[in-house]
């Protein structure tokens, strides 16, 4: 048995999907168009044979009836014609008092049996005169049997013919189980076979681009093999976002990296040939290409905290949020003497707590203190406020404490309307940013902690000039979307 499940499992792995379906539909339909002709074989062939054992019935009530008191001997023995009625003879229990004639039709030891009165009535098949008979044997009173016999082979060939026309009609049924289980395959795994000659396809030519063709209709109306193409569409839509976005960074960061590369590889080779320099050039040179280390190591580091898209689970902690502020203006009014950077802290802010990665959360708020102080006048204020709000009456200012809103905001040019769609992309620095030092990694290195964080993080021009930056906390609980 085991054996014949192994060739089964082996059979089944080396067919196609679309093979093994339409053998399974096939043999399913099949199975049930055999079932139903067997049935109804047995069910006419049961009722012809009924109809003829109630003829012998009746025909043997009409002889008990019409010679009651009667002796062993033959009533009729005509029944070897098909017209004729049917052949009946009266037997003893004992063979002492068997007629001198003899009988007509066979007498056995059951026979005597149900003239004795040990056995009931019963029928039987019978050959005479060239000719299957049906027999029925029943009391016929004082130690006396009747035997009642009709012809057979009508009921036979009918029941001949029922077995070749359901034959017939049950071989038609398998092929017809044929047809349509390969219709039914072909037309189910349609979708599917769309799906795998997109993904064979995508494969080859590494192309995400490609989409399979979905049917008409409205989406809640689509069947699972029709959702499973939507949602590869879907996926691919992420894949081939992805691969852009991949493309893009690789190409930015290139072109970012080209001009410090070749400020590093100059200075190199100026330093190279120091015998012909002054001391005055030796320096000027070797503090470029320091400086031109620390830019570069900055970009890159920029790059591979931007690679990564949510914190390690490992370095979660439970943060309290005004602390990490408080310590990262502090950090600030150091690197940024002249702007002053005033800290609000609202009731309910001080104690609140997320979890979180602390020092990915102080880099963050460094990254929008550098960048609000870089934009902001001298001696102008970068204004820092954390404040909680209930989230049970739609948004921040209304207390409750449930979330957290950070606000920084500077006195700068501010961001014109046409560049706010794009200050979080990658790489990407305004016209008036260009001439500042900066990767413009910053800003999109921030959103990415703030959202693998459970916050958002948006810009906005602030009333009467500047930029605000705005930083959002749900309720406490861990981070949410793709965060850690």
């Amino acid at each position: 048995m085991s054996g014949v499940r192994r060739l089964g499992a082996r059979w089944r792995r080396r067919r196609p999907l679309r093979t093994r379906l339409a053998v399974a539909a096939s043999a399913a339909v099949a199975l049930v168009a055999v079932g139903v002709c067997a049935a109804a074989f047995f069910v006419i062939r049961y009722e012809l044979l009924h109809q003829l054992d109630l003829s012998l019935t009746q025909s043997a009530t009409r002889v008990i009836q019409e010679n009651r008191g009667e002796g062993p001997q033959t009533v009729a023995g005509e029944c070897r014609y098909l017209s004729a009625p049917a052949c009946a003879q009266i037997v003893p229990a004992d063979p002492a008092a068997d007629p001198d004639a003899g009988y007509l039709l066979p007498v056995a030891t059951p026979v005597r049996e149900v003239a004795a009165g040990k056995r009931a009535p019963y029928y039987s098949n019978v050959s005479r005169f060239g000719q299957p008979l049906r027999m029925l044997t029943t009391p016929f009173g004082d130690g006396r049997a009747l035997q009642v016999a009709l012809r057979a082979d009508p009921v036979e060939r009918g029941v001949r013919q029922a077995a070749v026309l359901l034959a017939a009609v049950g071989g038609a049924g398998v092929l017809l189980a044929g047809l349509l289980g390969y219709a039914v395959s072909r037309t189910g795994l349609a979708p599917v076979a769309r799906l795998t000659s997109t993904a064979e396809r995508i494969a080859a030519t590494r192309d995400p681009r490609h989409r399979i063709e979905l049917p008409p209709g409205p989406p809640g109306r689509q069947d699972e093999v029709t959702r499973l193409a939507a949602s590869f569409n879907t996926m691919l839509g992420e894949l081939e976002q992805s691969v852009s976005s991949q493309r893009r960074l690789v190409a930015d960061a290139s072109h970012e990296l080209r001009t410090p590369l070749t400020a590093l590889r100059t200075n190199a080779e100026l330093l190279a040939r120091g015998d012909r320099l002054t001391p005055a050039q030796r320096e000027r040179a070797s503090g470029a290409l320091e400086r031109g280390i620390r830019e570069v190591t900055g970009l890159v580091n920029d790059l591979i905290e931007l690679a990564r898209d949510e914190e390690p689970l490992p370095l979660l902690e439970d943060v309290r949020i005004a602390e990490v502020v408080e310590h990262a203006v502090a950090v600030a009014r150091t690197h940024w003497p002249q702007t002053p950077f005033p800290l609000e802290a609202g009731a309910g802010a001080a104690e609140a707590v997320r979890p979180g990665v602390p020092a990915r959360l102080t880099r963050l708020l460094t990254n929008l203190l550098d960048n609000a102080a870089k934009f902001s006048p001298p001696g102008t204020p970068v204004e820092v406020a954390l404040s909680a709000y209930g989230t049970g009456d739609g948004g921040p200012g209304n207390g409750g404490g449930d979330g957290l809103e950070l606000t920084v905001r500077d006195h700068g040019p501010g961001i014109p309307a046409e560049d706010l769609p794009y200050v979080f992309d990658r790489f990407y620095r305004a016209e008036a940013a260009r001439a500042l030092p900066g990767s413009g990694l910053g800003l999109a290195m921030a959103r990415q902690i703030a959202r693998a964080h459970g916050a958002e993080l948006t810009a906005a021009a602030a009333p009467g000039g500047g930029a605000l930056f705005t930083m959002t906390f749900g309720p406490e609980g861990p981070p949410g979307g793709g965060g850690p």
